[in-house]
């Protein structure tokens, strides 16, 4: 079979050398379309990506040095992320995962596949399972999905998801411990009326920073809302005007709590840019704070957010430091890996 270059690919899809090259290696300066295009074209085409080789070596501390296994024969590693729930190289949170893991493998000699189209599962089921040492899962995966993956034998690790069904190597924050520090400093401050914004059921780490976010408020004898009742705790994606109308409402009836607590920054602040319009004053009136660091939010009249640093790209990279593990002893009982973040204060946030 006639070997397919990358040329034949930039030909089919329209694009440069030089965009494909980016496009499978994961790199940043193509559109998620193209992109998207790029990887299904190599696939159908049967293309891998992969770097020079990979050395036995490159593993370090492994056994590979001493036996050859079929790790010496294998040079690709599948980064998957379906572009769902935001999740896309352009973003501040994910794309930095994608570069944690980038650096990992890069640092091992192995190839990168990046597999991003929303109908990932057509696009595994033309892998083919002996060129590939592994998977890495970023967010959410279907069920459906993470089953095609183990049908297929291909070992895999999982950020920022888990399945109850399916069980796997996990690297996540310290959801729960960072959150529950966080409000307990937020209550230590002097603040009794406390909200907390953002769905508890739209992924496991909202899930685990709201767990945090309630025990803190019964350790201290506070009563946290109802989920089934609270709108600011069934937001569902692409609503998040929501926000914006419960902000109006809370000005309007002068329920406005002293402090809220956001799943992530993205909602933190959508909730400044809220209290802003209403011209309420933060930290003065109320104080608002976020989860993971990201600093996507660039208008300077807002107050810098106070936030738990998230050391992001380490997801990526202990990710694949624990899918190199898996394959050197594939039998080892499954781990889950949390990472934990630095608490960040800053202008947003201000004693009671």
């Amino acid at each position: 079979m006639k070997k397919v270059t990358m040329q034949q690919i930039a030909e089919q899809v329209g694009v440069s050398k030089f965009a494909v090259s980016q496009a499978l290696s994961g790199k940043p300066g193509v559109a998620d379309e193209t992109r998207t295009r790029i990887v299904q074209t190599a696939q159908e085409l049967g293309y891998f990506w992969k770097a020079k080789y990979m050395k036995k070596a490159s593993v370090s501390g492994s056994k590979f040095r001493n036996k050859p296994t079929a790790i010496t024969t294998k040079n690709t590693v599948i980064i998957l992320m379906p572009n769902v729930r935001f999740q896309s190289r352009e973003s501040l949170f994910w794309g930095r995962i994608i570069d944690g893991v980038s650096a990992a493998l890069a640092e091992r000699e192995v190839g990168v596949m990046m597999v991003t189209e929303n109908h990932s599962d057509r696009s595994l089921k033309s892998i083919n399972p002996d060129g590939v040492l592994g998977l890495i899962g970023i967010g959410y995966i279907a069920t459906q999905l993470l089953l095609e993956i183990r049908h297929l034998g291909i070992p895999f690790v999982l950020i920022d998801h888990e399945d109850p069904l399916i069980p796997s190597d996990t690297v996540f924050m310290n959801n729960y411990d960072c959150m529950r520090q966080l409000t307990s400093i937020v209550i230590e401050a002097g603040h009794r009326d406390i909200r907390f914004v953002g769905n508890p059921r739209y992924s496991r780490s909202f899930h685990d920073r709201w767990l945090g976010y309630r025990i803190a408020l019964e350790e201290n004898r506070l009563a946290a809302a109802d989920p089934e009742k609270d709108p600011l705790l069934q937001l569902e994606e692409h609503e998040y005007l929501v926000i914006f109308k419960e902000i109006d409402m809370l000005v309007a009836q002068k329920r406005l709590p002293t402090a809220f607590v956001c799943a992530n920054d993205f909602l933190a602040y959508l909730v400044l840019k809220g209290l802003k319009a209403n011209g309420v004053d933060v930290p003065g009136t109320v104080s608002v704070t976020g989860f993971d660091h990201t600093d996507e939010e660039k208008d300077p009249s807002l107050p810098a957010l106070s936030t738990i640093h998230s050391p992001i790209a380490m997801l990526g990279r202990r990710a694949a430091e624990m899918l190199f593990t898996r394959l050197e002893d594939p039998d080892r009982a499954f781990e889950k890996t949390l990472i934990h973040g630095n608490l960040l204060l800053r202008e947003s946030f201000k004693n009671g």
